[in-house]
């Protein structure tokens, strides 16, 4: 399998088959040597979810569907990022907030499979919204988005991600040796993976590449109020687990 494309969800009815049919539609146009996948991690939804999803099974024989405890988006994310044997793993938001056809400008930065590195390929591409080139279509409230930009600015400086301008985007690709290094150390099964994740790629010596993407902000956002301060506890938890040796 060339390319494990993997979706989260939880209670994500009304949005998931639009994200399935594009993500299919624009994978299927790129022939990939030796196919792909797309396998929706689903956290115990408790609306239509799993129906959807196996319905559209019937249309696409490339759509798989793991089921899971709802311990998290992190923890439904490791599991299927260690689930699949793909050469290039990748995952998204349920939403599609940035668009499936964005993946040509990750592609072409990541390492061959099983060659020398060169000095222009990258381990990890994640999507990002704070670098030049990047694009936004804002349809969230004011205080989220100011919630947002300073919860990145903690972030980097109690992370040691300095460098990494956006690690929360929902768009990010890995190569086969990286995500298998990174997610069997991954401890977060929350909304703070994103930066546990990029710190443990960084310790391992994995390069990371960030990518200006346009990126789709949907006002009806999973990411309550108090996930932020639930992510500030992570964010230490990483910091001290760092520390301690424990990401070795």
């Amino acid at each position: 399998m060339y390319l494990s494309w993997i979706i989260p969800a939880y209670n994500e009815e009304k949005r998931i088959e639009r994200s399935i049919r594009d993500a299919a539609a624009f994978l299927r146009s790129k022939n990939f040597p030796g196919g792909f996948e797309i396998l929706v991690s689903n956290s115990a939804s408790r609306d239509r979810t799993v129906e959807v999803v196996t319905r559209l099974m019937a249309d696409i024989s490339e759509l798989r569907l793991l089921n899971l405890e709802n311990k998290g988006k992190g923890w439904a994310v490791r599991s299927a990022m260690l689930a699949v044997r793909s050469e290039v793993r990748m995952f998204s938001d349920a939403d599609n907030s940035v668009s499936p056809e964005q993946l040509d400008r990750f592609l072409p930065l990541l390492c061959p499979l099983d060659q020398v590195k060169k000095e222009d390929c990258f381990d990890v591409v994640i999507g990002s919204i704070e670098i030049p080139g990047a694009t936004i279509e804002e349809h969230a409230q004011w205080y989220r988005r100011m919630l947002g930009k300073f919860a990145k600015y903690v972030i980097r400086a109690v992370s040691g991600l300095w460098a990494i301008h956006d690690s929360q985007r929902g768009f990010k690709v890995f190569s086969a040796a990286a995500a298998e290094a990174v997610f069997s150390r991954q401890t977060i099964t929350g909304w703070g993976f994103d930066f546990e994740i990029l710190l443990i790629a960084r310790l391992h010596g994995f390069r990371i590449r960030e990518v200006p993407v346009h990126w789709v902000n949907p006002p009806d956002s999973k990411v309550g109020i108090g996930a932020y301060g639930s992510t500030l506890g992570e964010l230490f938890r990483v910091r001290w687990n760092a520390i301690r040796g424990r990401y070795r």
